[in-house]
């Protein structure tokens, strides 16, 4: 390593710490919700710059060190957790993913530990500037007819000991059938999980308990799960019962697929908070996986003309649990299993100025129903286990590629520019973009080489190559820019290259 090489190296370091802590400095903000409602100035509102990891089906221990291992210094702002109440066990199907979203009480003893571990973890994540956000299943309750749950509670369909009865839930008790009928989508039951009413002010204060419960460890905010099939006006009643009792208020971002044709829009619930916009990963995916006649070259048009969620108040994402598995009312999405495809769709994500980013980290399956890594038992293994892959094999960690954590620092450093500029296209799946004098992006969805001079609004000089250098932990590459603020470079096919005014080397 020469001189020069050492101190671009440094300097590359140091851009990464700043954007981390540029990221906490913006994790505070205000602002009115659509429909009227207001947060607190004091809220757990994240900035668009801030990016959230959702390590699904870790253990509570595991998500505590990954924290303090790998996401406050790659600068995550927040890890969302699976969750965390008590739900059924189903050892007869091989302990499937999808107990985790059969709650049986809201005792906080789930497959990822108890209520002490996750108290620890949530206080641990806090400590290296890492928030915590819950996955909340509030719609429903387990569908199985008997069954010890996982904390040993013994309960039968509708009559869950000590919390709800047969008149705590709706009277339909019938599966969904017509989703252009939005009584039926709010009132009748979702994979014929027992639907709560939660018109019915006892179960909405049992619904407040529990959100305020893990509000009291120390938990930042809430995903709500299945929240188009409540009541808008139902779930902003019950989360205005949590705001009232809990500071600062907490995050809320809701579970709403709404592919423009159903009775159910995701404009019906922008007074509770943010909403999770499947459309934006949809139009990616189609994008990236060249579906029809897409290409990469019309995906910033197609987004601009999209009935998207207003960007402050979207949470959005490349693939979640359930898209990874054909879930959630279909679409085309590139997963973990389109390998360098999925990396340069997120590399897009985290450069594109819209929403605040979602990462999902993976554990690799070969079914749809498939669980976790885990024992006989059903006892999840730890990611660390150093006897088995870990992340790579049993457990993807798509957070930790270099290419991810490489745009996370850069969606920082070009937070203060919400726009795209710069946008060039080869008409087909080559383009590149910047955000004005902050950033600049190019992405090669080709297999074939590109060689070309780009124009951009970055201020002359040399600029280290973030994406290798968080590969390498070195900076090997360094392209220079023009007084006016053009670069020439050549980029490999399947590959992407990123420059920041937060990364410039010095001589």
């Amino acid at each position: 390593m020469n001189a020069r090489t050492g101190k671009v190296k440094r300097i590359w370091r140091g851009a990464i710490l700043v954007a981390g802590c540029l990221a906490v400095a913006a994790w505070w903000a205000y602002r009115p919700l659509q429909g009227g409602s207001v947060q607190r100035e004091d809220a757990h509102l994240p900035s668009e710059s801030a990016v959230t990891v959702h390590l699904f089906e870790w253990t509570w221990e595991d998500v505590a060190r990954e924290c303090e291992e790998v996401l406050g210094s790659a600068g995550y702002r927040a890890v969302q957790i699976s969750p965390p109440q008590e739900h059924v066990m189903i050892p007869e199907l091989n302990f499937p993913w999808w107990q985790r979203y059969q709650p049986v009480s809201y005792q906080l003893i789930s497959r990822s530990g108890d209520r002490a571990q996750l108290a620890d973890m949530v206080q641990r994540c806090r400590a290296v500037g890492v928030e915590v956000y819950a996955d909340a299943v509030i719609n429903h309750m387990a569908a199985v007819d008997a069954a010890p749950g996982s904390a040993g509670t013994e309960f039968s369909r509708y009559d869950y000991p000590g919390l709800y009865r047969r008149e705590d839930f709706n009277d339909c008790q019938q599966s969904i059938t017509d989703y252009q009928n939005a009584e039926q989508v709010t009132q009748c039951e979702l994979v014929e999980l027992p639907d709560l009413n939660t018109a019915l002010p006892r179960v909405q204060a049992q619904l407040a308990d529990y959100l305020a419960d893990l509000s009291s460890l120390g938990i930042a905010g809430f995903r709500i799960d299945a929240a188009k099939h409540m009541r808008s006006a139902e779930l902003a009643a019950i989360l205005q019962q949590v705001r009232d009792r809990v500071e600062p208020d907490p995050f809320i971002y809701q579970e709403v697929i709404d592919p423009g044709t159903e009775a159910i829009k995701k404009s019906d619930y922008y007074g509770s908070g943010d909403v999770i916009d499947f459309e934006y990963g949809r139009i990616v995916g189609e994008a990236f996986l060249n579906v029809g006649d897409r290409t990469l070259a019309g995906l910033h048009d197609a987004l601009s003309a999209a009935d998207l969620v207003p960007s402050h108040q979207s949470m959005v994402f490349i693939d979640n649990h359930d898209k990874q598995r054909g879930h959630g009312g279909g679409g085309n999405y590139v997963t973990y299993q389109d390998g360098k495809l999925h990396t340069l769709a997120m590399v897009f994500m985290l450069a594109y100025p819209y929403g605040k980013p979602r990462i999902m980290s993976s554990y690799a399956f070969a079914t749809s129903e498939q669980g976790p890594p885990a024992t006989v038992a059903g006892r999840t293994r730890t990611v660390y286990e150093p006897d088995r892959l870990g992340c790579g094999g049993e457990w993807v960690c798509e957070h930790r590629q270099p290419a991810v954590k490489a745009m996370v620092a850069f969606r920082t450093v070009t937070q203060a520019v919400p726009e795209v500029t710069d946008w060039w296209s080869d008409g087909g799946n080559q383009m590149a973009f910047g955000r004005a004098d902050r950033g600049f992006v190019v992405i090669n969805r080709e297999v074939t080489t590109l060689t070309r001079t780009f124009q951009t609004q970055l201020s002359a000089g040399d600029y280290c190559e973030v994406i290798g250098a968080e590969a390498d932990g070195d900076c090997d590459r360094v392209i220079a820019v023009n007084e006016a603020g053009e670069f020439t470079t050549t980029v490999a096919g399947m590959s992407a290259i990123a420059l920041h005014h937060g990364a410039l080397a010095a001589d």
